[in-house]
């Protein structure tokens, strides 16, 4: 479908929606007097897997309380697909069933969800492409992630030098994103003189996978042969960890990372892990809701959040840019923007190394 038919199409959706919604999110006819219990709009957020921490622990929480706090009498039904593709459909079906104003989809498979988009719109529901990038969409709201590869890969090179051996894990095939990460990463890396000795893409992103792979590498390279790990996110990169210390090393090589968990900037601090990528979710979860409640209200979307509408692969888009986080910076990063506190960092068995980073 072309870009302007969808624009038509999603506004007679969201003019339709709004008729509906718009005195529900806001100005219903209770509070101006008509006593009509019309319904609130409904918004279906599906997010693709459980094993990387930030879609339980942040994106979902953040996009609930921004879509409450712009609408009152709003819903937010929510699905997560567990990596699993098929599983993730008949969440689309249900949503599509029960009739949700507006879908905010981050996919399993994203170069297949382009017809779990076509499937919504053609039921009248405009959907928004959450984190990974679906062709067809409404809009897309994403980080710049081909940098993300570019300043991890950097990174690696500036802590271990131009030459040696690194190992290098990837995110799942089926990710967009996962193949945006690796191409940016192998723009650093090809260039330096770093020999990437094996190379693996991690079907579920999954840490049980990294440290199988890594232990199955230290049977070929003795672990001193190997000067750093290219992890593309920070469960791999505790895999990656776990691996190096269950076969004894003690000298950690450098290890990057992305999404600033918890446990990885523990890690960094206690000097385990060399850095990680902090994407600030808020911004994205929020600017979600917004687009979200938009739509449903039947509103244009235009900039939001001081964050210009541009255009990304014919679709409307917010991409938001990503940071670097290192043991010297994670005061000025995760700590200063509330991500997380000290206190959660510095739990007893960091007090030591918190102390030693400026962290109290």
């Amino acid at each position: 479908m072309s870009l302007p038919t969808r624009r038509v199409l999603t506004m007679i959706a969201a003019a339709a929606i709004g008729t509906g919604s718009l005195a529900a999110c806001g100005a219903n006819d209770a509070e101006t007097g008509g006593g009509d219990d019309t319904a609130a709009a409904t918004i279906a957020l599906l997010l693709p897997e459980s094993q990387t921490t930030r879609y339980e622990a942040f994106d979902k929480p953040l996009f609930e309380a921004k879509v409450a706090d712009l609408c009152s009498e709003c819903e937010v039904v929510y699905f997560n697909a567990d990596q699993d593709e098929a599983k993730q459909q008949q969440q689309v079906e249900t949503a599509i069933t029960q009739q949700v104003d507006v879908m905010v989809l981050d996919p399993v498979n994203g170069a297949s969800a382009s017809s779990l988009v076509t499937t919504s719109q053609d039921a009248g529901i405009p959907v928004i492409a959450y984190d990974r990038f679906i062709e067809g969409a409404d809009y897309y709201m994403s980080f710049d992630n081909e940098t993300v590869g570019e300043l991890q890969a950097q990174a690696l090179v500036d802590a271990v030098g131009d030459t040696g051996n690194i190992l290098m894990l990837n995110g799942a095939p089926t990710d967009p994103n996962a193949a945006q990460f690796k191409a940016g990463a192998h723009n650093v890396l090809d260039a330096s003189g770093l020999t990437i000795v094996a190379e693996y893409d991690n079907p579920d992103w999954s840490p049980g996978n990294a440290q199988t792979f890594v232990t199955d590498q230290l049977s070929s390279f003795d672990p001193t042969q190997i000067a750093g790990v290219y992890a593309a996110n920070d469960g791999q990169a505790g895999g990656v960890i776990a691996a190096l210390t269950g076969a004894g090393v003690t000298d950690l090589p450098p290890v990057t990372g992305q999404d600033a968990e918890l446990a990885a900037i523990q890690r960094i601090v206690a000097g385990d892990q060399y850095m990680t990528i902090y994407k600030p979710i808020k911004i994205e979860a929020e600017t979600a809701a917004e687009v979200a409640v938009a739509l449903a209200n039947g509103d244009e979307v235009g900039d939001v959040g001081g964050t210009a509408l541009s255009d990304f692969e014919g679709v409307d888009s917010f991409i938001f840019d990503p940071i670097v986080v290192t043991t010297d910076t994670v005061g000025s990063t995760v700590v200063e923007d509330g991500f997380y506190t000290v206190e959660d960092i510095c739990t007893d068995e960091y007090a030591d190394a918190c102390a030693t980073a400026g962290l109290s």
